[in-house]
């Protein structure tokens, strides 16, 4: 996407090999990207573990049955079988069967194991793709033949597989354990008290809107590889995983294996978007039968199984009130959520459904909400963390619903929103819905978007077009989002480094997060960079490896930067602290009167009396003459867990045309203006806001996972899915405010996920504004040409 600004962040230096210009706030080029340009990168299915064995697993074809019989005698007799396993199978080698992947709990929600997810299927299969047995044999091949000749005989049941199937009083019940198939339902708000808010409001507006199933498809399918030494017991993984630490604890739990034996490496990997935060059953399949065969075993999942059996997203459905008085200020915010859990509680979702509660007031200083949620299993693939997850959903049905208020007081929805921001006076604010956003100011991001599309002539236009027949859109999206957390056995924010300093003046970081496309390697090393004043070809950064890395918690939720930056930056300053004291034994003076800048130790007042980092540092790994107390060596461990979380923000703006003659959305311009706090590198926050823009885009306009009556998944490859293309998705026009947050010391606050949060509704919003003089509203995405042509046929009282 080609605009002015990035043209001009391309044109600015990009680093040198002499530390200046290469610390926080740089453009400077991502120094992993030359590995993947040049073809040495290396994927999980590019690594050669020798006489390792392929697994492929026999995928139930039905959305709800029950197992009656597994014939694996056809499967066996095939060359190069080496096993075939069933759930019997496991259950007589001692794994708890159905092994459960655990949960996040949270108030309100069930923990019951029958609603979470088991290796294989315990007898009762609960969505399309779900495993019944897996065949282990030597090339992927015979693997791939031994799956076909496995011979499964099933009794199916009724399914439920849309929330209204699920909730119906005849539904039937998914799991035993949960008839009415709500795993749990939770609120938030005195409803009784909001009634008397919006009895008393001079308008009200309302919504009742889906947010699709999404189908996460990073570029590379996820992949796995095991490896058991028998003699030491140690287990080796290598996985397409966002939380190599957390997986390590699940395999753990799953194969009721010692944690301590058990290392978790993913190496190179093809994207994530959310789908790799969780354990999947295909990880503890390949460790447990590596495992009994003392074999090394790899699968390598197609794109088929990634649309059957990788958790989904989305898939939330939304009844939104908004109250407002005669002066068009918000007064109240009601939303009833319901959330597809699918066929088992993933490890994430029910969490998020509920803590994603602080955003749902947006940028807006809203006095009362109620907010009531339920999670409800359906026959369908898990669902849980996508890129934005539920702020999206939250963000879209208010800005949805600040739409129709401003139409109903009859102000311009660029001021009704101006109208009701957060006054930037009043940070810390602590909203109605029990968030505290650290920092921000809202009229300047929307300020600039509204001067880059140039609103005031884009409203003239519209209006002349109008009368012409053509039919313009202006959609806002002002959104915020809370980044920063994480989890362990409960939800944790915190994150690990270990900094050390070479004698020969090179740095190694170990952190516990995971890049798979984020740009770590580059914005961590301008942390260190910016703090020792080291250039970054001589920083390396470790993760994605429990034998290097000692502690993690993972990369998700656009919590990197934050706890990783901040833990970066805090054992940078425990080695400088450490270094001072050694500088000042040898410059004989007080360390008190030492100070460090640029890489070097120099006495207050007498620059010439200086050490440099890599001086101290051989000093350090010497052990010689220290000062009294001083240990050897030079480095630092941080554990930076941040007191809050952070709230980026932003506004988008889009523009398009609809033809009413042919249904079809044209994008006219798209703008971006963010505010992640202080960027680290403004090309890769860029880049970031680009990224999760396509696919808030493709959300609004383009793609959906469709289910039959069955549980069959019909929109089950790029076939049938429609993913946006290059083409689909406009140049954009970005801007950028900086409110630093107080809650790290970076001034951070995330970016990953600021362009889905946005797009979607300021797409949506775009297209309800074009269509607005024909009367229709309430659209549900995707808003594909089929939707937008039936409602307008039904708004023209052409139906059907």
């Amino acid at each position: 996407m080609s605009t002015d600004e990035t043209a001009k962040r391309d044109s600015e230096p990009t680093g040198t090999t002499s530390g200046s210009g290469t610390g926080v706030g740089a453009s400077v080029r991502r120094v992993e990207d030359r590995r993947f340009l040049t073809g040495t990168a290396r994927y999980t299915d590019d690594l050669r573990v020798p006489d390792a064995a392929h697994l492929a697993i026999v995928r139930s074809q039905h959305a709800h049955a029950r197992v009656t019989d597994i014939d694996t005698t056809a499967a066996e007799a095939l060359d190069g079988v080496l096993a075939v396993v069933t759930p019997e199978t496991m259950d007589a080698s001692r794994l708890p069967t159905p092994s459960r992947l655990p949960i996040i709990p949270g108030p309100g929600i069930s923990t019951a194991e029958h609603l979470n997810c088991p290796v294989i299927t315990d007898g009762t299969v609960r969505h399309q793709g779900e495993p019944v047995a897996v065949v282990v044999a030597s090339d992927r091949y015979a693997a791939r033949d031994g799956v076909s000749a496995v011979d499964v005989s099933y009794e199916k049941l009724d399914t439920a597989v849309t929330l209204d199937d699920a909730l119906a009083d005849d539904a039937p019940a998914i799991h035993d354990g949960t008839p009415d198939n709500v795993a749990f339902e939770w609120e938030y708000g005195d409803g009784d008290a909001m009634d008397d808010v919006f009895a008393a409001a001079a308008h009200t507006v309302s919504v009742d809107i889906g947010n699709q199933r999404i189908v996460q498809n990073p570029i590379e399918p996820r992949a796995a590889i095991a490896e058991f030494d028998p003699g030491t017991g140690e287990l080796r993984l290598q996985s397409t995983t966002q939380i190599p630490h957390k997986l390590r604890r699940d395999l753990s739990a799953a194969l009721d294996y010692p944690e301590s034996k058990i290392s978790v490496v993913a190496p190179d990997m093809g994207g994530g978007f959310g789908s790799r935060c969780v354990p999947y059953p295909e990880e503890a399949l390949v460790a447990w039968t590596a495992m009994h065969l003392e074999r090394p075993v790899r699968w390598q999942g197609t794109r088929t199984s990634n649309y059957a059996s990788d958790i989904q997203g989305r898939g939330v459905t939304t009844e939104g009130t908004l109250a407002v008085d005669d002066e068009g200020h918000i007064q109240g915010f009601r939303v009833d959520l319901v959330d597809d859990m699918g066929a088992y509680l993933s490890a994430f979702a029910p969490g998020i459904a509920i803590t994603c509660l602080n955003v749902m007031t947006g940028q807006y200083d809203i006095p009362a909400v109620h907010y009531h949620v339920r999670g409800v299993m359906t026959n369908t693939t898990p669902s849980d963390a996508y890129r934005g997850v539920i702020e999206t959903e939250l963000i879209h049905t208010l800005e949805r619903l600040v739409d129709r208020a401003a139409a109903a007081v009859g102000v311009d929805p660029a001021e009704f929103r101006r109208r009701n921001f957060v006054p930037p006076d009043a940070f810390p604010y602590e909203t109605a819905a029990g968030g505290t956003y650290d920092s921000g100011d809202y009229e300047p991001a929307l300020d600039e978007a509204l001067d880059l599309v140039d609103y005031e002539e884009l409203r003239a236009r519209q209006a002349e077009w109008r009368e012409e027949g053509r039919y313009l859109g202006i959609g806002i999206g002002a959104w915020i989002e809370k980044c920063g957390f994480g989890c362990g056995g409960k939800v944790a924010s915190w994150e690990y480094s270990n900094l050390q300093c070479h004698r020969d003046g090179g740095i190694t970081v170990h952190v516990g997060t995971s890049n798979h496309g984020q740009g770590h390697e580059t914005t961590y090393a301008q942390v260190v960079s910016e703090k020792l004043g080291v250039p970054i070809d001589r920083i390396e950064i470790v993760e994605d490896d429990t034998t290097r890395v000692r502690e993690g918690v993972g990369t998700f939720a656009s919590r990197c930067a934050i706890t990783a930056g901040g833990s970066i930056g805090e054992s940078a300053e425990k080695v400088v602290e450490k270094g001072r004291h050694i500088a000042a034994h040898r410059l004989e003076a007080a360390a008190e009167d030492v100070v460090f800048e640029a890489g070097e130790f120099s006495v207050a007042g007498a620059p010439d009396r200086s050490m440099s980092l890599e001086a101290v540092a051989e000093v350090a790994h010497v052990g010689y003459d220290l000062p009294e107390g001083v240990e050897a060596g030079l480095e630092a461990t941080s554990y930076f867990d941040p007191d809050d979380y952070s709230y980026p923000f932003g506004v988008q703006i889009a523009v398009v045309e609809v033809d009413p003659s042919t249904a079809e959305v044209s994008f006219e311009t798209f703008v971006s203006v963010d505010d992640c706090g202080v960027q680290i590198n403004p090309k890769i926050v860029e880049g970031q806001v680009h990224g999760g823009t396509a696919q808030g885009i493709g959300q609004a306009l383009f793609e959906g996972a469709m289910y039959d009556d069955n549980g069959t998944l019909v929109s089950g490859s790029h076939m049938d899915y429609a993913l946006p293309k290059s083409y689909h998705v406009p140049d954009m026009k970005t801007g950028f405010t900086v409110t630093p947050s107080p809650r790290n010391p970076l001034g951070v606050k995330g970016v990953g996920e600021s362009g889905a949060v946005g797009g979607l509704a300021a797409t949506v919003n775009a297209v309800e504004d074009a269509l607005a003089p024909f009367g229709i509203g309430d659209l549900t995405p995707p808003l594909t040409g089929q939707t937008i042509w039936t409602a307008l046929r039904e708004a023209r009282g052409e139906a059907d």
